[in-house]
């Protein structure tokens, strides 16, 4: 991946990075690198090596093959690991604190390195109020709630103002009330501070809330790496789409081309794309179910969409504020509507509807000629 000229150098950057464990290749990272500020999370299924890349750039998992650049110097010639490991501070999603009062804990790695008592005191005290458990100052760890715990555990890293924050999924055993709370207060924290964070994570939501720039990894390689905007809406594979969050990926060949759109022929139905592309040309195409709109006859919508294909109700699902409809439009199509459309449209399972979405509300993966 080519760095902007005109952007400042990197704060850390990986060159040809592996790991081998038993014969096998579990990493493989040709190049990554993230800028001082920036927010890059990392979103993949359980196993797609997440945590592995992490425990490299912490230095906690050895040894590994390849190169790790601090500030443009390579770590181990130019900088010690240890002196490396002292601009890095890292989080778990379990909070892995010690047997002892919250202060001990939050100051633990401030009485490490030996910083001076009253220094102690007051970086503690700040971050225990940063992180909202004041209150929590003299409390065990023992004591703690699941959100409490990992408030302590955030605090903790922060009191050593590290110059790189890794978060290994340090939400996914939260709570939802909890989950958002400190999602909210992080995200507050992290803009506030600068700190250049590298974010572990299987959900795609906490990724769009936090990331500057989201990479997408699977068997231990980074797929595709950009801005949120670009990885959610121009997946490159199969698998980055329906990692994103698109419920409709269909296979089609392209039949028409119109000055600047181009028609693809699916199970016999139509659908338009804004592109260029090949006649006979295989492609996969992309379809994000909160941009398929939804109408019956007796709703008389008008619409400017291109895309308007007639379907029968399969399944509706509830999913909180909105509901998710898969349809049977000779092809499956999913869209997201409002719990309001929904009672406004009357809609069922077995209704005849209309759905329809704009050209350029496709994403299209080529395949090439067959």
């Amino acid at each position: 991946m080519k760095m902007d000229e005109k952007e400042p150098p990197p704060i850390l950057e990986v060159k040809n990075l592996e790991v081998r464990r038993g014969g096998l290749k579990i990493l493989n990272i040709p190049s990554l690198f993230i800028r001082e500020g920036e927010i890059l999370s990392l979103i993949g299924p359980n196993g797609a090596g997440k945590t592995t890349l992490l425990q490299i750039l912490s230095y906690l998992l050895r040894p590994f093959e390849g190169e790790i650049f601090f500030r443009g110097k390579k770590v181990e010639a130019n900088h010690s690991i240890l002196e490396y490991r002292r601009k890095v501070a890292m989080v778990f999603q379990e909070p892995l604190l010690f047997d002892t009062t919250v202060f001990n804990n939050v100051a633990s790695g401030l009485k490490i390195r030996g910083t001076k008592r009253n220094e102690i005191h007051d970086k503690v005290k700040e971050q225990l109020e940063r992180f909202g458990i004041s209150h929590l100052i003299d409390r065990s760890a023992k004591t703690l709630s699941g959100g409490e715990a990992q408030r302590a555990s955030l605090a903790r890293a922060f009191a050593l103002q590290p110059e790189i924050l890794l978060l290994d999924e340090p939400f996914a055993s939260l709570d939802p009330p909890t989950h958002d709370s400190l999602i909210e207060d992080l995200e507050h924290i992290l803009r506030q501070t600068r700190t250049t964070t590298i974010f572990a994570t299987h959900d795609r939501m906490e990724a769009l809330r936090f990331s500057d720039r989201i990479a997408v990894m699977n068997k231990g390689k980074i797929l595709q790496i950009g801005s949120a905007g670009e990885v959610m809406n121009q997946p490159m594979d199969e698998f980055v789409a329906s990692f994103v969050g698109v419920e409709t990926i269909l296979s089609g060949r392209v039949t028409k081309r119109n000055g600047g759109t181009f028609v693809v022929s699916v199970e016999g139905k139509e659908i338009e794309a804004v592109g260029d592309a090949r006649l006979g040309d295989a492609v996969v195409l992309c379809i994000r179910p909160e941009n398929v709109t939804l109408s019956t006859q007796a709703s008389q919508e008008g619409s400017s969409a291109r895309n308007v294909i007639p379907g029968r109700i399969l399944k509706i699902t509830p999913l909180g504020f909105y509901q998710k409809v898969q349809l049977d439009c000779g092809f499956d199509l999913v869209a997201y509507i409002t719990n309001h459309s929904l009672e406004e449209l009357s809609l069922a399972e077995g209704k005849e509807v209309k759905a329809s979405f704009k050209a350029t509300a496709v994403t299209v993966i080529r395949k090439g000629e067959n």
